[in-house]
This record gives C-alpha cells, sequence and structure tokens, in this order.
C-alpha cells in the first residue's frame, strides 16, 4: 500500500515525484517479497505511464489549444492518475493486486 501511495509524491514534486518515491521504496523492499517485487513494477509502470500521458496531453494542450477538448485532457489525465492512485492503494491494504487501465509494460 506504501507503494501506491508514494505516487502521491507527485502533488508536492510534479512529473518527477510521483516516479522517485515509489521507486525509493520499491528498491528497498523488493528483496522482502516477490509479491512487493511485482506490486512495485506494476506501480512504476503505471507512474511512467502516466507521466507520458500527461506529458503529451500537456502537448496537445498547447498545439491544439484553439480545440475545446485538448484543453480537457491535462485534467482528465491528472484526475484518472489521482483516482487509479487511490484505488490501487485501497485494494493493495485489502490483500487484493490492481493493474490500473492503460498502463504500458516499461520495466
Amino acid at each position: 500500500m506504501i507503494i501506491h501511495l508514494c505516487g502521491l509524491a507527485g502533488l508536492i514534486v510534479p512529473s518527477c515525484g510521483n516516479i522517485v518515491a515509489p521507486l525509493v521504496v520499491w528498491l528497498l523492499k523488493k528483496p522482502e517479497s516477490p509479491a512487493i517485487d511485482a506490486t512495485g513494477r506494476a506501480v512504476m509502470n503505471f507512474q511512467i505511464s502516466y507521466t507520458i500521458y500527461l506529458w503529451v496531453s500537456g502537448i496537445v494542450m498547447v498545439v491544439l489549444g484553439w480545440l475545446i477538448i485538448p484543453l480537457i485532457l491535462p485534467v482528465a489525465v491528472f484526475v484518472a492518475w489521482l483516482v487509479f492512485t487511490i484505488l490501487g492503494a485501497i485494494k493493495a491494504s485489502n490483500g487484493e493486486e490492481y493493474t490500473p487501465p492503460f498502463t504500458l509494460k516499461l520495466l
């Protein structure tokens, strides 16, 4: 659960806190159990994926700012990131595995 909640560090340090904090916890705790390693890998994939989505949506917003939908896109990505981070922490506290939708398998 801590690994999921560390992603909220992105609210304090945007664009890197949500990646660095879970990475540190994952690297420190992964030798303890294979389940922690798998969860850490899933959380890192999620955080990296949604950081990429947020950057791309910001670029689309700047390029196509004259349209209405691109203005809403970064907000929608941020809300999805926040909801899936909290949902992942809730599922982890119940002992369930959770992989958020639209997560790239990078690690």
